[in-house]
């Protein structure tokens, strides 16, 4: 796959966490908003909510939101609401919603997206410890890309 590839458009939300974009996804009913929803009450900015266009820039992906829906989160019982956002962010992790949880991983799953390999996380959706476990997972991906 050459860096001019043709973007792809993912059913996936995408959060930012510290400049590093988050891919959540997951079957319909899963989560994925209601779990950006709550990384972004704990401090990650909305990328896009639902899809999410990815593009590749040299040996990383890029995130930002299709125009027509850019700024805007589903809030399940409320509808679509505005929200500030961030656009262009690289991509670090995929959060899988639908993927088994194993209780002690050896190493992440990656997954390729546009030809670049992508680690996966499987996580439940609602656990009310899912936020803290992604921000933790990505913490220890930045280290282990920084030793």
């Amino acid at each position: 796959m050459t860096d001019n590839a043709a973007p792809e458009t993912l059913h996936a939300s995408c959060v930012a966490i510290d400049d590093a974009a988050v891919l959540i996804v997951g079957r319909s009913g899963s989560g994925k908003s209601d779990l950006a929803l709550r990384l972004i009450d704990r401090g990650a900015m909305l990328v896009s909510d639902d899809y999410t266009i990815v593009r590749r820039e040299g040996a990383a992906l890029r995130a930002s939101a299709p125009a027509t829906i850019a700024g805007m989160i589903e809030v399940r019982g409320i509808g679509i609401v505005p929200d500030a956002h961030i656009d262009d962010v690289a991509i670090a992790l995929i959060v899988d919603l639908d993927a088994a949880v194993e209780r002690m991983p050896e190493r992440l799953a990656r997954r390729s997206i546009c030809g670049i390999p992508v680690p996966v996380l499987p996580l439940p959706g609602f656990e009310a410890s899912t936020p803290i476990k992604l921000e933790l997972a990505l913490r220890r991906l930045g280290a282990q890309d920084g030793a």
